[in-house]
């Protein structure tokens, strides 16, 4: 079973990255503008171990109570090259479980939030990488800043000291047509041009959006990060990004 597996992930992994540079080829880009981050959330660490093994560095999970016992097993296990990704949302009580040995955390969705962890950090003698994440589409299950609120607050928020923001991400709405996702899409990349133009926000370049659905869309759109899950390990249940997209609800209203 677990050889199986190990197959299944290396040809899993072997398509996306295919589709990745064929999305990249059709807007003249190079397939090395775009990190893959593979959603590792709910899996065995012998998933992890597998996609390691093919090749892939960059991992993303949703629950700090999940990647805390993955970074300690991979730590134990020798995977030193792999690059954590924190993507889902951070309840402020919780966010010096946020400081740690992350590559980047993409889910910095208010100022409260962005407050905590650069005081999190410099406790800790860090600069954390994050996203400022944006909710683009409007929707009500969605969390994130909304564009104007981004746009009023970056100077206040690039000037906090433990942190060095590195981009936007955003999440787009669950449709049948990834098509309908381009909007989307291209309004947070119009939106990090618009902030990249100002003196405090030049460093500002990464762009995390799309995920198994929309990737290629969001890659045509400049995305230069793209968080999968299935189309690498295995399809879930069909509900759980809804699932997921609820839960992110419930923990808004109690973020604190």
């Amino acid at each position: 079973m677990a050889a199986e597996m190990t197959v299944h992930i290396r040809e899993n992994l072997a398509a996306v990255r295919d589709r990745i540079a064929r999305a990249c080829a059709r807007v003249g880009r190079s397939p090395a503008e775009v990190t893959l981050v593979a959603v590792s959330k709910l899996q065995p660490f012998a998933a992890i171990v597998a996609a390691y093994e093919a090749g892939q560095r960059d991992f993303g999970e949703n629950r700090l109570e999940e990647l805390w016992p993955k970074v300690t097993e991979a730590q134990r296990s020798g995977l030193h090259e792999i690059r954590w990704h924190l993507i889902g949302t951070i309840q402020s009580r919780k966010s010096s479980q946020a400081v740690g040995p992350f590559q980047l955390i993409h889910s910095v969705d208010r100022m409260k939030l962005a407050s905590r962890l650069s005081r999190d950090g410099q406790d800790a003698g860090q600069v954390m990488a994050v996203l400022l994440e944006v909710n683009v589409s409007g929707e009500a299950s969605k969390h994130g800043f909304t564009p104007d609120e981004v746009e009023r607050q970056a100077p206040e928020l690039a000037a906090l000291p433990g942190l060095r923001i590195c981009g936007l991400m955003t999440m787009a709405p669950l449709v049948e047509d990834a098509e309908q996702t381009r909007p989307v899409f291209r309004g947070l990349r119009e939106l990090r041009d618009r902030l990249m133009a100002q003196p405090y926000a030049h460093g500002w370049t990464e762009l995390s959006m799309g995920m198994t659905n929309d990737f290629e869309v969001a890659i045509e759109e400049g995305a230069t990060l793209v968080r999968i899950g299935s189309a690498i390990f295995g399809p879930r249940d069909p509900g759980e990004r809804i699932i997921e997209e609820q839960d992110h609800g419930r923990q808004r209203s109690g973020h604190g």
